[in-house]
């Protein structure tokens, strides 16, 4: 076992909250020039999900850190150019298309998989393939139908073929047409240069791992394993060759790894204000996001309505470098509802009134409606900085 050396240096819980803000692209200036992509870079991963409130998860993201990002450069900004791939990571994400080589770990994983919860009909992975070489790029019910019958799990064998041969990483997502995968053989998707397997595991881990490093900033073992969905020994058996240097952060009680870059000048800058996606990277892990920020998430969708606390969509709210409130946001023509407010005090008003009007806007809706506010007493306050900015 590898004797991991002693932390040098201690960080308080605000200098690890600053340093992930930073490391997230959520403290100072936007890098603008470098867009979307830069954002994809920057954090290393970026989850799909199909719930559409605002917008997309994927959307939201650049949103958060960029501000009014037109929603078609967004897609176009993700899917061209050969610009990035889809595969498993924290879960379904975007990740950029430079990275492939390093997820070789997990195709030869699957590969090597002995059971799996759809059968493959004999035949048809070739067949498959076959026609994508044929016909490509197509989505599943192009090459013939995603499912046997209505139920969403029921998929049909070329849904099965498909879906297989892209875990395998023979065929690769290169976009998303009407939340539909549309799949291409990966030898004409991916970049000949890039287009290997021939990183060992270990190697493959190891820069992950740094990558999970260099995206949070500062994180536990469990914070870098949650980012790319490795294994806790997985880490462990990298880690010390990876490039983070061990830290001590007060009142994390835990050991804790840093990216030295991040280390080396103090982050400063202007803060975020702004809606975050459930499923945005800087609070996608519950354990962490309660620690750094003292704020419990969870997504309520898949909770049966009786049983919701802040709603079906609950957005945090980031300002100051704080989570100071959630929306439960709807859309009612070019209204934005906010159907469900939750504020941490009165002095999250304005910032919680800022992050709906920019929202709105971006969404080109020209009102906003406050249904419910969870503090009576803030409502008003709310409405009139709300009306304030709508003029």
């Amino acid at each position: 076992m590898t004797t991991l050396p002693r932390p040098t240096t201690t960080l308080t819980a605000d200098d690890a909250r600053r340093i992930a803000l930073r490391a997230q692209g959520l403290l100072g200036a936007p890098d603008r020039r470098a867009g979307v992509r830069g954002v994809l870079r920057h954090l290393g991963a970026v989850q799909l999900d199909t719930i559409s409130v605002l917008a997309r998860s994927h959307e939201l993201v650049p949103y958060a850190r960029l501000g009014a990002v037109g929603r078609k450069a967004v897609e176009a900004a993700y899917w061209t150019d050969a610009h990035a791939f889809e595969y498993w990571s924290h879960a379904a994400c975007i990740l950029p298309i430079e990275e492939w080589p390093h997820f070789a770990f997990r195709r030869r994983a699957y590969r090597n998989r002995p059971h799996w919860h759809h059968e493959l009909p004999e035949g048809a992975y070739d067949q498959v393939v076959k026609q994508l070489r044929a016909e490509g790029p197509l989505t599943a019910t192009e090459l013939g139908g995603a499912k046997k019958t209505n139920d969403w799990w029921d998929w049909s064998g070329t849904k099965v073929a498909v879906e297989r041969a892209l875990m395998y990483g023979e065929v690769v997502c290169v976009e998303r047409r009407g939340w539909k995968r549309v799949y291409d053989l990966a030898e004409r998707a991916v970049p000949a240069e890039l287009l290997h397997d021939e990183l060992d595991d270990s190697e493959c881990l190891r820069r992950l791992v740094r990558l999970a490093g260099e995206s949070l900033g500062v994180g536990t073992r469990a914070d870098i394993a949650d980012y790319h969905r490795l294994k806790g020994e997985q880490v462990d058996a990298v880690i010390a060759d990876s490039g983070l240097v061990p830290v001590e952060v007060e009142g994390w009680g835990k050991p804790a790894w840093a990216d030295p870059a991040a280390l080396a000048t103090p982050p400063r800058g202007r803060h975020r204000t702004t809606l975050l996606s459930p499923f945005d990277s800087l609070i996608w892990e519950r354990a962490r996001t309660e620690r750094i920020f003292g704020f419990t998430h969870r997504l309520e969708a898949y909770v049966p309505r009786p049983k919701r606390i802040h709603g079906y969509f609950a957005m945090p709210v980031l300002a100051g470098g704080r989570l100071v409130g959630r929306v439960d946001p709807a859309r009612e023509g070019r209204t934005l509802v906010a159907k469900q407010v939750t504020l941490d005090g009165p002095k999250a008003v304005p910032a919680v009134a800022q992050a709906l009007f920019e929202a709105a806007a971006w969404v080109n809706c020209t009102d906003v409606r406050v249904e419910r506010v969870d503090a009576p007493e803030l409502r008003e306050p709310l409405g009139r900085e709300l009306a304030g900015l709508l003029g």
